[in-house]
């Protein structure tokens, strides 16, 4: 049976009457921005028969934007054993809604919106630095293309698994 989605007010009232809200998204993102009544449980730890959805009468799954869930919806349905539904849109559209969030500037963005600036910067100096001072600052925007090409093929994003090393990502 597939996903059935729910508006952020539907899901709200379904929260209200005893339904289980389940954030999937990675931990970076959840200690930033989160719903208060959500349960974090990362997509990679879901799981057929895992005890934090045992018992619930119904599961209310969301990510950011409502991608991950479409794209996984086989996979969610399977582990809750239960009343199976999307909050439609994710969190955008529960914060969109007026509803509230519970946010923590003081935690880092999220690793692949840090991924996005610095590459975007690389690229940007690099074709700055081409036009002002010297072609070969080119050959900058070039690599930083390569190791893109590379990650998405791969995998490894060695950007990003320099970034998480950063004092700022740290977990105290």
């Amino acid at each position: 049976m597939p996903l059935q989605t729910l508006s952020p007010e539907a899901a709200q009232q379904r929260i209200a009457q005893g339904a289980l809200l389940v954030d999937i998204r990675a931990r970076d993102e959840y200690a930033r921005e989160h719903i208060a009544a959500a349960l974090h449980i990362p997509l990679a730890q879901l799981a057929p028969g895992n005890p934090a959805l045992a018992g619930a009468q119904a599961v209310i799954f969301h990510c950011r934007s409502g991608q991950r869930t479409r794209m996984a919806a086989q996979q969610l349905c399977d582990c809750a054993g239960c009343d199976a539904y999307v909050l439609e849109g994710g969190l955008d559209a529960w914060k969109r809604a007026g509803l509230p969030v519970r946010l923590d500037a003081a935690q880092p963005l999220e690793l692949q919106r840090q991924v996005q600036i610095a590459a975007g910067s690389l690229v940007l100096a690099g074709t700055l630095l081409g036009l002002a001072v010297s072609p070969w600052f080119f050959a900058l925007s070039g690599f930083v293309g390569a190791g893109l090409v590379f990650a998405g093929l791969s995998g490894f994003c060695g950007m990003a698994r320099l970034l998480v090393r950063m004092p700022w990502n740290r977990v105290a």
